[in-house]
């Protein structure tokens, strides 16, 4: 996985140190809450309706052990011993205390993580498809790029201040589990006449006024996309209304002017642009590579799995659900449920998530993926070690085998937390598993 270098670093300590004075002038009463409001925005700090929410990062969903650690500590140090993983791949932390926030930061930086742009009206946190470099359907692990996505993204002076939040997602498989289609741009990943590009979709998204997503380009080269990117957005931020933040998502500009229309401005922009792009970002791109090469996988006997498959029905059952297909036929993917039946979905305390850090480090290559369904994904566990990881899941209470099915619910805090919430959304996910649980239907309705 990727790793920070010095320009990371020194970027990451500086917003830190910034933000720091931010929010002792704050506390002081130098600032407004007016006036602090977008400068928490953009490192990620919101104010709650009981507390301040932090929402730290997890680039396209990608951690280790070390950083799952962190989590737990700072779970335990500075909020009420849990965290709320997102559908953005996030986690958040709903309790943390405003003076609490710069030494919650500094702790993050420590393993490399960070809050900026998790919130405000800028390209927040990219994600993509939480199987990348283990599905067994990848043309190219997607992280790659992603990473790419996320540099350019950062600290973007031109899009500091959009009309409204910006998302991206990326997929390097055939399957979409990034859902491309439901973002401001997605990404796919395609190979055209042997030569490597994305398939451009833009205009997708939820909320208020759900809208699929349309094709605006079918195949962008690799050495064109973030020029191709930049235009996008480019386009989107002076078309983009400001009058009213229901209408500012880009969804809604590209219904307002149609697609042919917003295609052709943004031709327009990248014929304009492409020059300055002189390919320093395929440089970095390289660079980049080096990081996400395939772990070294080894044989083992499977006899073990096969006795303990074929001998115990809830171990079979929980395979059957929870484990999908790696490139490696020795080894499985591994989701992990956060949606026991009755528990709020996305939820993790803290002894969980040292006991998952262990796991990684022990049977996953120290890597953990966070889904966008606010699940946690072991990517590349030998199958021999199955039986193993299925035991020390069930002994904290996370070996509930339902990804795919009914109580597998994807859930915001809704009103228990959010000040922007019309309705509790957690209680409606916990009354639907636990109802289901109990008549013991969910198998039969099979995957949704």
């Amino acid at each position: 996985m990727y790793k920070y270098n010095d320009f990371d670093h020194a970027f990451v300590t500086s917003r830190n140190a910034q933000f720091r004075e931010q929010v002792n002038r704050r506390i002081s009463g130098a600032l407004s809450e007016d006036e602090f409001k977008p400068l928490r925005l953009m490192n990620g700090l919101y104010l709650q309706l009981h507390a301040y929410m932090l929402r730290v990062a997890i680039p396209y969903g990608t951690l280790n052990s070390a950083q799952m650690r962190q989590l737990a500590m700072i779970a335990d140090r500075w909020d009420k011993g849990y965290g709320h993983f997102t559908t953005r791949q996030n986690i958040q932390f709903n309790w943390t205390k405003l003076q609490d926030v710069p030494d919650i930061l500094d702790a993050l930086a420590e393993v490399e993580m960070h809050a900026i742009q998790t919130s405000g009206n800028t390209i927040r946190n990219v994600t993509a498809d939480h199987f990348a470099g283990a599905a067994a359907d990848e043309i190219v692990d997607p992280r790659i790029y992603a990473e790419l996505i996320r540099q350019w993204s950062t600290d973007h002076p031109e899009f500091q201040f959009l009309p409204r939040k910006f998302k991206v997602a990326v997929t390097g498989a055939k399957q979409d589990r990034a859902v491309i289609h439901a973002h401001d741009i997605g990404l796919q990943i395609i190979e055209q006449d042997c030569i490597l590009g994305m398939r451009v979709i833009i205009g997708g998204g939820l909320g208020r006024t759900p809208m699929i997503g349309k094709v605006i380009r079918e195949f962008v080269a690799m050495d064109d996309i973030l020029p191709y990117l930049e235009s996008v957005v480019s386009v989107w931020n002076l078309l983009g209304r400001r009058d009213n933040k229901y209408k500012a998502r880009i969804k809604i500009t590209i219904h307002e002017n149609g697609i042919d229309e917003f295609s052709r401005l943004a031709d327009e922009r990248f014929a304009l642009i492409r020059p300055s792009f002189q390919g320093f970002d395929q440089t970095i791109l390289s660079e980049i590579s080096d990081a996400f090469i395939a772990p070294k996988f080894q044989r083992f006997d499977l006899s073990v799995f096969d006795a303990r498959y074929q001998g115990d029905p809830n171990f079979r059952s929980w395979v059957d659900t929870n484990i999908t297909a790696h490139k490696q036929a020795d080894y499985a993917i591994a989701t992990i449920s956060l949606k026991s039946h009755g528990e709020t979905p996305g939820d993790a305390s803290s002894a969980q998530m040292r006991r998952i850090a262990d796991l990684a480090e022990t049977y996953s290559y120290d890597e953990l993926r966070i889904s966008h369904e606010q699940n946690i994904v072991m990517p590349h566990v030998q199958k021999a070690h199955l039986p193993d990881v299925y035991d020390a899941l069930r002994a904290i209470g996370l070996a509930t085998g339902n990804i795919g099915l009914i109580s597998d619910i994807i859930a915001c805090p809704g009103m228990d937390y959010c000040a922007l919430a019309t309705a509790r959304s957690i209680p409606i996910a916990q009354n639907i598993a636990t109802h289901f649980d109990a008549l013991k239907l969910e198998h039969d309705i099979g995957p949704l």
